[in-house]
Formats: structure tokens, C-alpha cells, sequence
């Protein structure tokens, strides 16, 4: 057999498969499996080693950004290779733009960036379809796939984002993975992939009223940790899961990375597929119910056996927000800044002192007392429509507290053209908030939406490091809707003590 000349083993080249011939299942199928072994194994070309739980496993579909791919196409360049399936790649446009209005008065913008212009010759040269930054359908990478109905049940996504776990919502198995292994699939359509144990995280019951997805994982990231998850593929299941819109289901599986997730899965439903239904490239006449009959095989098998459970009560939900430099570093909106004397383990005690040390607060401030520089509403984890509108209730016929600096950002030109035509575009800029254009904007440092050090920001986003927003900044993380009221408060405070409004 021939060696893979990307990884110098003998498994790749040989077992290439063309497009639109079905893979065989070489996976291991044991009875009464979990819906991630079933992606597993329907994806499996074969077992690596004996004893190991390295397989060679075929990668339906990727999405490439202008930040983590170029050394990737610079591999390819280097040594002649082309792109197996360009078809396979959709590539965006989303981390390193400016979201500020007058860049599409600019053109010479996506020109005059080494990242974004290296990143259209990439395209052009290797045949990926790219969305640039003139694009009408232009946004962040885990917003577009969906909206056009490319992330679909039973598909494995792999890109070069640790967000990827977002298509756990359909029923996909979606994860991210690192430069050269986006080359190596690029140049052979399959991954070394070591296989995950199971973990099931069951949230029964129903969600208070004011409670929303966001609240719901980062209650899960706060028990079972920053790593509680790691080496696992978490399937979300439970009366409180199967309630949540796609949105939220997708807000959940996006987040829960941030307890150690691979891979995070929602088994696809009567939502799932009413969601798809209307989606651009998704299947559709014959194709649609063809695959209709396979997406409602994708759940997990009655007797199935995960390797870890974790059960958590809907109803005992707050709205959450984080005091600290870590996603699991959280606590009700009703709650204080914890003591962490208190804390047993040493280690967690030393990161939460670091933590307040960075974040300039003290032990038994109450959280509703923290003020506020800088709102900020977007992200991949909350910058669809259902977000926006749930921002825009609390903020019509509000305004901004002075001295704060609030901006909205759309998941996606899509996004951005429904909240127009629904008038939550007003509604923002007449509380106080500007009206951006698409991209990852203030999640990451790295364009021109930073804060500045010492300041603090209330933000929708899914990480809240040292340094993440510019250095020195500070992140309290919490969903779109107690954004908006932290902006109206000027402070930190409980979305549920304001009025409900409506935005229509």
C-alpha cells in the first residue's frame, strides 16, 4: 500500500472515495449505540491501530475563515496539492474585518488586509466558494452555515474553530481542528480522529420565565467546570432541551466547548427538519424526504450506555452571568462574588483569586452592583435573529445609561436584512446602540472593535479570558437579553425586574 504523503501513513490515498459515492460503514456497530457512535461509525474508513481508538474517519463538509486557514494553503501550495473536493468548503470572511458601516463605502479595505486578501487568492486559486466581505451573504462562519441549510443531520463538519460543536444542534457531529489537519483535509477529505467517551447531560423539566439557552449552559459550565466535559462528546437531552428553539439549541452546543466538549449533539427533531425545510441549499422534493427517512434513525438507542452523566433541573435556572476570567467562573444574576477561601481545591481557589485580582472585584459584592463601560451584542453563540429580538423587547422604549458604550453586531448580512425589515434596527439605535455590519467584532481582539484596559463590558459572547475583548479588558458573559438591560441599568442587573416589552 502507498504512504499518505500529507502524514507519511499508509491509510489515506488508497482510500479515497469520489464525490457522491457513499462511504462504506467500517465503524464498530454495536448494538444499542449513542447518536455520536452512530456518526462515528457511519463515517469510520477504517480503525488505525489494534487497541486504539484512532480511526481514519471521512469529513463531510468544512467552513474556512481568513485567520486560521492560510498556513494551511501555504502547505498546500508548497508541495502541488490541490483541494480534493473544493465543493466540500464554503469560506467566510469573519474574524479580523471591521464591523463598522463605512467599510462597505470602502472597498479598498478587504485589499489593503494581508489576512482577508491572502485569504480571497486562497479561494479564487483552489476553487472555494468564498463569502467576502462585499458578500450579501457575508457574516461569522457558524451563523451562515445553517441559514443556508449546509449544516444538516448526520453530516461530521470539521473546521478550524473550536465553535464548530455549534452543528451539534441538527444532529451533525461538528468540532474544531487545527492548521494542518485543515490541510489534510483539504488535500484528502478525512481526518485521524481519536473516538470520545460519552457523556449525557440531562436538563429536565421546564425553563423560567426570563431564562434562556444562554442561562441554561452557562449553568451547566458552572457545575461540572471548565474541563468537565474534556475527552467526552456531550448529547444534550431532557423536556428543556427539546423546548428550545434550533437557535437555542445551537447556542447550547456552541458553548459547550467552554466545559471541555469535543463534540456536543442534539438528536434532530420535528424542529430540526421544519427548520431546514426552507433553508437554500438544503435537500429538497425527493432528496428532502429521502433524507428525512435517515435524520429520524439519529438518535440515541434505547439501552445505549454513556460513560458519564450529568442531571441538572430546568426549573432551578437564574440568569447567569460570569464574575471571573473562565466561562464556569459564573453565578445568578441574585447572587454574589463568591469567597474563594471557600473553595476546596487549591488550584480552583488560586485561579479564582487570579481571576478577581484581574477582574478588580472583591468577595460578597453583589453582582447587580458591578457597573458597565461597554454592552456588546453579537458573537456566534448570539447574533441570530431570535437574539436580536429578544434584546430589542427589553431596549424599545429605553435607552442606554450614560457613559455606556452599546453596540449590536448581526450574526450575518441575512440576519441583519430580517432585523431591518422587522424594525429592530430602530429600536437599537434609538436606545443608544450602533448598528453594525456582520463579523466576529468584539469577541476577540482582533480588529477594531477592542475594549480598553480596565474597562468593563457586558457581552453576549462565549468567552470571557484575560485579554479576550484587548488586554486588560473585562467580560462578563450573559445572554443578549440581560445585555440589554445592563445597558438600560448601566450595571449589571436581572433582565426579569424590567417590564416586558415587545419589539413588534
Amino acid at each position: 500500500m502507498d504512504s499518505c504523503d500529507i502524514c507519511n501513513a499508509q491509510h489515506c490515498r488508497p482510500l479515497l472515495d469520489v464525490p457522491g459515492r457513499k462511504l462504506p460503514n467500517r465503524g464498530l456497530m454495536a448494538d444499542n449505540r449513542t447518536l455520536y457512535d452512530k456518526l462515528v461509525d457511519s463515517h469510520t474508513i477504517r480503525p488505525l491501530d489494534t487497541g486504539s481508538d484512532e480511526v481514519l474517519l471521512y469529513v463531510d463538509r468544512t467552513v474556512l475563515n481568513e485567520y486560521t486557514s492560510p498556513q494551511a494553503f501555504t502547505g498546500l501550495r508548497e508541495a502541488g496539492r490541490p483541494v480534493f473536493r473544493p465543493e466540500s468548503a464554503l469560506a467566510v470572511i469573519d474574524h479580523v474585518n471591521s464591523t463598522r458601516p463605512e467599510r462597505i463605502a470602502s472597498p479598498q479595505a478587504q485589499a489593503d488586509d494581508l489576512q482577508m486578501s491572502y485569504f480571497v487568492r486562497n479561494c479564487r486559486d483552489f476553487g472555494i466558494e468564498l463569502f467576502d466581505l462585499y458578500h450579501r451573504q457575508q457574516g461569522i462562519e457558524h451563523v451562515v452555515m445553517p441559514e443556508l441549510g449546509l449544516a444538516l443531520p448526520g453530516l461530521v463538519i470539521a473546521a478550524g474553530d473550536s465553535h464548530t460543536t455549534t452543528y451539534g444542534a441538527f444532529g451533525a457531529l461538528g468540532f474544531g481542528i487545527g492548521t494542518s489537519d485543515i490541510e489534510h483535509f483539504l488535500a484528502t477529505q478525512t481526518l485521524v480522529y481519536r473516538r470520545l467517551r460519552n457523556m449525557e447531560i440531562a436538563v429536565n423539566g421546564d425553563l423560567p420565565p426570563g431564562v434562556t439557552a444562554k442561562d441554561l449552559i452557562m449553568a451547566v459550565i458552572r457545575k461540572i467546570g471548565a474541563d468537565g466535559a474534556q475527552g467526552h462528546a456531550v448529547e444534550f437531552t431532557g423536556a428543556a432541551i427539546r423546548s428550545l428553539s434550533i437557535e437555542g439549541r445551537m447556542t447550547i452546543c456552541n458553548m459547550a466547548v467552554e466545559c471541555g466538549a469535543r463534540g456536543a449533539l442534539v438528536a434532530p427533531d420535528e424542529k430540526t427538519f421544519a427548520y431546514l425545510r426552507d433553508k437554500p441549499r438544503a435537500p429538497r422534493g425527493d432528496a428532502l424526504d429521502a433524507a428525512l427517512e435517515n435524520w429520524r434513525t439519529l438518535r440515541t438507542d434505547e439501552g445505549a450506555v454513556f460513560n458519564a452523566r450529568v442531571e441538572i433541573a430546568a426549573g432551578d435556572i437564574e440568569p447567569m452571568v460570569t464574575w471571573g476570567t473562565s466561562p464556569d467562573q459564573a453565578a445568578p444574576i441574585s447572587d454574589i462574588i463568591p469567597d474563594p477561601a471557600r473553595e476546596a481545591s487549591p488550584a480552583r481557589r488560586k485561579d479564582a483569586e487570579r481571576a478577581l485580582g484581574y477582574m478588580g472585584l472583591s468577595p460578597g459584592t453583589r453582582l447587580s452592583d458591578i457597573r458597565i463601560d461597554h454592552a456588546f451584542i453579537g458573537s456566534c453563540t448570539n447574533a441570530r435573529i431570535e437574539d436580536l429580538r429578544a434584546a430589542a423587547a427589553v431596549l424599545k422604549g429605553r435607552h442606554a445609561a450614560p457613559g455606556v458604550s452599546a453596540i449590536v453586531v448581526p450574526g450575518s448580512r441575512e440576519v441583519r436584512r430580517m432585523a431591518e425589515a422587522e424594525g429592530l434596527d430602530r429600536i437599537f439605535r434609538q436606545a443608544g446602540f450602533e448598528w453594525r455590519e456582520p463579523g466576529c467584532s468584539m469577541c476577540l481582539a482582533m480588529n477594531d472593535d477592542v475594549i480598553a484596559p480596565g474597562e468593563r463590558c457586558a457581552s453576549s459572547t462565549n468567552r470571557n479570558f484575560e485579554g479576550r475583548q484587548g488586554a486588560g479588558s473585562r467580560t462578563h458573559l450573559m445572554s443578549p437579553a440581560m445585555v440589554a438591560a445592563a445597558a438600560v441599568c448601566g450595571h449589571l442587573c436581572d433582565v426579569r425586574t424590567l417590564e416586558p416589552r415587545h419589539a413588534d
